[in-house]
């Protein structure tokens, strides 16, 4: 736990929150400025910055944490779809320093835009990229 983490407290329940979901490695709670109703956080118990830092055990447990929400939410909000969405690092969004999951339920006409502009890459760009990432994902 780090200290000085606001969502380390949170997820520890020092620091009262919606919780709607716990286990022994996460705490799901609502999120205090929602994009739409519903909106929650799935926060490891355990410190991690992002995506970089999180254990494999962690990282295999949480979309089954993540689909059981889901599940929950559409079942319970009717809702019309869901986004999640995780952003690492300050460029990418990330504006709390303690790895979280967004879980966003979606209504028809909720006016929240979740989106990116689709670019364009040529096959041998796209060979090259896998190549880099492939060598990585082995050292």
């Amino acid at each position: 736990m780090d200290q000085d983490c606001i969502f380390c407290k949170i997820a520890q329940g020092s620091i009262p929150s919606s919780t709607i979901y716990e286990d022994d490695m996460f705490r799901v709670i609502l999120d205090l400025s929602p994009a739409a109703a519903g909106h929650a956080l799935v926060l490891p118990k355990k410190h991690f910055r992002n995506i970089f830092d999180i254990d494999e055990a962690t990282a295999s447990r949480l979309f089954v944490v993540a689909a059981k929400v889901a599940r929950a939410m559409k079942a319970s909000l009717n809702c019309d779809g869901m986004n999640i969405v995780q952003n690492n690092e300050e460029i990418a969004g990330q504006t709390v320093f303690h790895f979280h999951l967004h879980i966003i339920p979606r209504y028809k006409d909720d006016g929240q835009v979740i989106a990116w502009k689709p670019g364009s890459a040529k096959p041998e760009e796209l060979q090259s990229i896998a190549a880099k990432i492939k060598v990585a994902m082995n050292e």
